[in-house]
């Protein structure tokens, strides 16, 4: 008899992922129904900030698959990942900015409102283009994904490793932040890209917009998980963890070590892009904030509490931080950073492998029970 053969797409989900993609199906749905459908003095309506904020999260998420895609299987901690995510939420930011037209405070049909406070006389050559969706959408991946192969070609054929590497990704992000704080750079300096008006002609503040950016989100997430887990999967997939492992006895089996991981850190880039541009509309705002280190080092916490190199683990601890990030700036703002740095030391002396990880204990001890209960049974 012949082997059916499973289709690509069902061969890469296992159980984990599929519960991960059945609760990403069942929130996309969801939400559009509680926020469009249910009437607004009902329990169950859900209010249009509910929204955006659950959008901004599912944001994280798909930056947190991206960073544990590198960490979690290339082993390669990069603390300059909040850059590719700003970097792309810039390229969208410039986009809704060339939107605004003469609806802005000066009502200059092509220059946004601070070039003209500014004394900007032209468009500089940077946002030519943007007025377009298909090329900012370009940029949105070309940008991070540039850099990172620019990057990540010098470190790499450096053979610069460990935390060496970890501590010039986190330099990359605070020269970015430095140039873009900068008014000169004409991305709006220290206020950023703000006051956005529509996206695809559709107003940014409406109810509908907020749930179709959340829905556009939701499928995101979705893609980047599928996607990921198809390179860890696969054969280039296996050499990947193979230089995690053991770098250099991966080197002397004959592979070229530095190609593999630039490929996968310009895919990682790239997807944090994304995540960046669908964050932007959402928040409405994009600043040189976004590149503080602080952010970069915030979502390497997001991973290890979620578990390393199990992508469902890295969205699932970007959730949960954030979350308790919105309760705790809430409700005791003043100790928020010391509860996250006590997190992060919990994580690491008594959860090395996060969540995904404790729950993958708890299962495999009952598993145990289970077999040594009918051995024992089958011995009486």
């Amino acid at each position: 008899m012949m082997e059916t053969r499973k289709p690509l797409l069902l061969s890469l989900i296992d159980t984990r992922g599929g519960i991960f993609l059945g609760l990403i199906a069942a929130a996309t749905i969801l939400v559009p129904v509680l926020a469009l459908m249910v009437p607004a003095n009902s329990a169950f309506a859900l209010p249009p900030y509910l929204v955006a904020l659950f959008g901004k999260y599912v944001c994280y998420a798909l930056l947190a698959i991206a960073l544990d895609l590198v960490w979690g299987y290339c082993g390669i901690l990069s603390l300059g990942h909040g850059a590719f995510f700003a970097l792309g939420g810039y390229a969208m930011g410039m986009y809704l900015m060339r939107q605004i037209g003469t609806r802005g405070v000066y009502a200059h049909p092509e220059l946004p409102d601070f070039m003209v406070f500014l004394n900007m006389k032209e468009l500089p050559i940077t946002w030519w283009g943007f007025q377009s969706f298909p090329y900012a959408m370009l940029m949105v991946l070309l940008i991070p994904g540039l850099l990172a192969f620019v990057f990540g070609f010098l470190a790499f054929r450096s053979r610069v490793t460990g935390v060496y590497l970890s501590i010039i990704t986190q330099a990359m992000t605070y020269a970015l932040l430095l140039a873009f704080f900068r008014n000169d750079m004409g991305f709006g300096g220290n206020n950023g890209l703000t006051d956005f008006k529509d996206i695809l002609g559709f107003n940014v503040q409406a109810k509908e917009t907020r749930v179709a950016l959340f829905m556009a989100s939701s499928i995101a997430l979705g893609a980047g998980y599928l996607i990921a887990r198809a390179v860890t999967q696969s054969k280039f997939g296996k050499v990947v963890i193979a230089i995690r492992d053991a770098e250099s006895r991966t080197r002397f089996l004959g592979y070229r070590v530095e190609t593999y991981k630039l490929a996968v850190f310009v895919l990682s880039a790239m997807m944090a892009g994304v995540a960046g541009a669908l964050y932007v509309p959402q928040v409405g705002i994009i600043n040189p904030g976004e590149f503080a280190p602080a952010n970069s080092i915030e979502a390497v916490i997001w991973v290890a509490v979620g578990g390393r190199g199990t992508l469902v683990g890295a969205a699932l601890g970007a959730i949960i931080v954030n979350w308790g990030k919105t309760f705790f700036t809430g409700a005791l703002p003043e100790y928020w950073l010391f509860a996250l740095g006590a997190l992060f030391v919990i994580v690491t002396l008594f959860l090395p492998k996060g969540v995904i990880g404790v729950l993958d204990q708890f299962k495999a001890r009952r598993q145990a029970a289970k077999q040594s209960g009918a051995a024992a049974t089958a011995a009486e």
